[in-house]
């Protein structure tokens, strides 16, 4: 750990950004069809599939997709939670950047939390529900 804290809130920054990147791979391989099917905006949806039709491949790789992402989503919240009295400077406007880095890393781990959540409800428990 270094002495000045700044590695370890930028490391907390960058994982949360890390998970969000993954938790939102959620939303579009699984919660963005299932939404727009619901809303009747089928059409919309082919024409989505059309032009990128990775959605596809994510769809039918969502086991590994979810596992990916809560893997990352488990090593920035451990990295967050290790992390979370790392001294910042002493520099007053350098402390006031490290504490408001450190508090947004963490909502944005929050959201990404949310958004596999809502990815991993339309993915497993929606169908399981209805099947």
């Amino acid at each position: 750990m270094s002495a000045d804290g700044l590695s370890e809130t930028r490391g907390g920054f960058w994982s949360s950004l890390a998970a969000l990147f993954a938790s939102t791979g959620t939303l579009v391989c699984c919660a963005l069809p299932a939404v727009l099917v619901a809303l009747g905006a089928g059409a919309a949806l082919s024409s989505l599939v059309s032009v990128f039709p990775q959605i596809v491949w994510l769809s039918e790789h969502k086991e590994g997709l979810f596992l990916f992402a809560g893997l990352m989503l488990l090593a920035s919240g451990a990295w967050q939670w290790r992390h979370r009295g790392a001294p910042c400077p002493t520099d007053p406007s350098l402390r006031q950047a490290c504490l408001r880095t450190r508090r947004i890393a963490w909502r944005v781990w929050l959201a990404s939390m949310a958004l596999y959540l809502v990815g991993g409800w339309f993915a497993f428990v929606l169908p399981w529900m209805a099947g």
